[in-house]
């Protein structure tokens, strides 16, 4: 499920403030910054530092 682009607009990466985008399968919203990659579980995105995943 595809996150509605208006809600896109407005979402941040709580710990470092910069706009997230989705990743390429979906499943998650990307901080370009941090680098941190926050799920989406059940069409939600769970915008909590403690439940994202950092990339390598």
């Amino acid at each position: 499920m595809a996150i509605d682009p208006e809600l896109l607009k407005i979402l941040v990466c709580p710990e470092c403030k910069t706009p997230v985008q989705p990743t390429a399968d979906q499943k998650g919203l990307r901080c370009a910054t941090c680098r941190r990659v926050y799920p989406i579980q059940d069409g939600i995105p769970v915008m909590l530092v403690d439940e994202a995943h950092r990339e390598p």
